[in-house]
Formats: structure tokens, C-alpha cells, sequence
């Protein structure tokens, strides 16, 4: 309780401020919709609280902190505020302050020449980006052989034709072309797409560098070794997250994966938002404030908890949660997808990956009472 209350307590007034500002802005309908933006973040953004636990448990306290607080100033100012109005200036044409002009504007978002309108113009681009970046983060730990397997009749095959190099860039990139074919405008797609591997080869690369560095010593500002590594965390994972004590550069190139990877995450809640309001201030105040500083809550409260290490299948639930996102927005280029399923398939998916690790922890609990059991009577 008392962890509880100290992860989420800044959340809780946070969130308290963010809803007196709705209040005073907007009033009662503002409050309301404050709220369901909140809870909406929430649901789509749970597995990205899981992958980022996975990753932030290797940081030190104080880049927890940077991701507590400069981290969730860009979530809210960055992501939910600048990003979709710098998105309908450069799809639209329109200078940065004739944007904000006109999202400041209250209308039907339906309108042709509204903000909210613009905004949904520019989604093919938005989720194929976001979409080819989740997709090669969930192709990437799938295709590779783990020892501890969820989904033991689908993971075991993809593991082994996992052992074709590239496979991941061949799969994306064919799932690209499908996307593409759907839209509007295929060639706009597919660079926003080409552009969303190349961010996810450029983090990953970078992660990946520092992890290796990490392993022999050579990178000032991180601590520990591959016996660290191997012996807490026998399966290898995508992205910069061996678990090793980062700081400095290391910390910095981690701290920048966690933000893409939200970056990728948050498009589907930008562009679902519209279809609740198309107010940017409630939407940074909902989404930003209330929904992305409890994610972030969340995610720390796993690593304080040690609930990946508990619960061994959440790492797994999350991933396939981020494959079943990937191909929503794929398919959303094309044919619009309800943000219901967006939200519901995430928590499915992870509730599943939960109840089989409970069942999991329960069978080798007896098994070891069985034999504790055995021991003894032979003693």
C-alpha cells in the first residue's frame, strides 16, 4: 500500500488539477470528457506501461524520475498538443499559428476545414508510421527463440522460421505494401511507413549498441556485466532493456526509445480523441495529464513491484497486445477500425497473459511443496 500510494500519489493530484482546469475551461461537460479521455488512455496505452516496465527496471532512480517529469512534458506537450498540430501544418500546408487559430475554433470535427478534419486527413500517414514501428517491436521478440514461451503452439514455430535473417524487415515490409495498397494515397504511406522502420532500426540500433557496450565495460555511466544480464534476465529482449544499471549516454539512449515507443502508442489515442472532442486543451488535459502520467505511474509501480518477474507472461501478453495495435493501424489506413476494439483487445490479451501466469505460479508452488514434501519424509 504505502508503494502504492507513493508511485501514484502525484498521478492522483495531478490528475485532481488537471480536472479543476477542465472545470473552470469548460465546466461540467469539459470535467466529463476529461475523465473518459483519461480512462481511454488508460485502456490503450496498458500495454505500453508493461513494455516499458520491462525496460525502465534496468535504469537507475533518477532516469525513473526523468521519465516521471521531463518525459511526461513531452507526452502531454510534445505528443498530445504539438504533434497533431505540427501533423496538420505540414499535411495541410497551413502555417503553425493559422493552426492553432483554427484548433482553437469550437466545431463539428466532421466539418471539411476543421482542425479535427485535417487531423483525420493525415491518419494514413499517422498509423502507418506508428504502425510499422510497433510492428517491427513485436516481430523482433516474437522471431526470436526465448526460453520461457507464452503461446507455446504459435511461439515455438515462429522462433524457429525466426532464424531467416531479416525476417522481421521481409514481414513489415510486405504488411507495409498490403497498407498501402488500401489508401488513398499509397505513396505517402508508404514513405510515412519507410520512415517507421527507420526510427525503429535507429533506437533499437542505438539500445543495442550500449547494451553490447554495457556487456564488456566500455560505456562510462553503466554498471554491470553479462553475468548481471544473464542471470537476471535469461531471455533476450527487443530494444535497450538487458538489465543493467543505466546512466549517462545509455540512460539517455533508453530514456529516447521509451519516448518513441510512446510516441507510437499515443497516435491511436490523438486520433481517437477527436472523435470525443475536438478541443486540444481538453484533449492535452484528458489524455496528456490524467490518462499518460498514470501510465507512467503504472509503469513504475511494476518495477517497483517486480510484477514482470512475478508474473512471467505479462512480458508476453504485452507484445502480442502491440502486434494486434500494429495491425489495427494498418488496417485503419484503409477501413476504419472502433477505438472499443483498439482499447478491449490490450487488456484482453494482457488479463489473458496475467491468468495463465497466476495458473503458472500455482502449479510450480505445489510442485515444489510436492517435493519439499518428499524430502522430508525420505529425511
Amino acid at each position: 500500500m504505502k508503494t502504492f500510494v507513493g508511485v501514484f500519489k502525484y498521478s492522483l493530484l495531478v490528475s485532481l488539477l488537471a480536472l479543476v482546469i477542465a472545470y473552470f475551461y469548460g465546466g461540467w461537460a469539459a470535467l466529463f470528457l476529461c475523465v473518459i479521455l483519461g480512462l481511454m488512455e488508460v485502456s490503450l496505452s496498458f500495454d505500453n506501461a508493461v513494455v516499458n516496465a520491462r525496460i525502465l527496471e534496468k535504469m537507475s532512480h533518477f532516469w525513473q524520475q526523468i521519465f516521471l517529469t521531463v518525459g511526461i512534458l513531452i507526452a502531454v506537450v510534445g505528443m498530445r498538443l504539438l504533434m497533431p498540430l505540427l501533423l496538420v501544418s505540414i499535411t495541410t500546408g497551413l502555417s503553425f499559428s493559422d493552426v492553432i487559430t483554427l484548433a482553437l475554433e469550437k466545431g463539428d470535427p466532421e466539418q471539411v476545414g476543421t482542425y479535427g478534419h485535417y487531423l483525420h486527413d493525415a491518419h494514413p500517414q499517422i498509423a502507418a508510421f506508428g504502425g510499422m514501428f510497433l510492428l517491427m517491436l513485436f516481430l523482433d521478440f516474437i522471431f526470436e527463440d526465448r526460453d520461457i514461451k507464452w503461446l507455446t503452439w504459435l511461439e515455438k514455430p515462429l522462433a524457429k522460421v525466426g532464424q531467416l535473417d531479416s525476417l522481421s524487415f521481409v514481414v513489415a515490409l510486405g504488411a507495409l505494401l498490403l497498407g498501402a495498397s488500401i489508401a488513398d494515397d499509397p505513396v505517402v504511406v508508404l514513405i510515412a511507413g519507410v520512415l517507421g522502420i527507420i526510427t525503429y532500426v535507429l533506437v533499437n540500433g542505438l539500445g543495442s549498441l550500449f547494451e553490447g557496450s554495457a556487456e564488456t565495460g566500455e560505456v562510462p555511466g553503466i554498471h554491470g556485466s553479462s553475468e548481471d544480464i544473464n542471470s537476471n534476465n535469461p531471455s533476450k529482449k527487443s530494444g535497450p532493456n538487458a538489465l543493467v544499471v543505466l546512466t549517462g549516454r545509455a540512460a539517455f539512449f533508453s530514456f529516447l526509445y521509451l519516448e518513441v515507443l510512446d510516441a507510437s502508442f499515443s497516435f491511436d489515442g490523438v486520433i481517437g480523441a477527436f472523435a470525443i472532442t475536438a478541443d486540444p486543451i481538453i484533449i492535452a488535459l484528458g489524455l496528456g495529464l490524467i490518462g499518460s502520467l498514470f501510465v507512467r505511474s503504472i509503469t513504475i509501480y511494476l518495477v517497483r513491484q517486480g510484477t514482470l518477474n512475478d508474473y512471467i507472461y505479462l512480458d508476453h501478453g504485452a507484445h502480442w497486445a502491440i502486434g494486434a495495435l500494429a495491425s489495427i493501424l494498418i488496417v485503419s489506413i484503409g477501413t476504419p477500425v472502433p477505438e472499443l476494439v483498439t482499447g478491449l483487445i490490450g487488456v484482453v490479451l494482457i488479463g489473458a497473459a496475467f491468468a495463465s501466469s497466476v495458473v503458472r505460479n500455482k502449479r510450480v508452488a505445489a510442485l515444489t511443496e510436492k517435493s519439499s514434501d518428499s524430502t522430508v519424509g525420505v529425511n
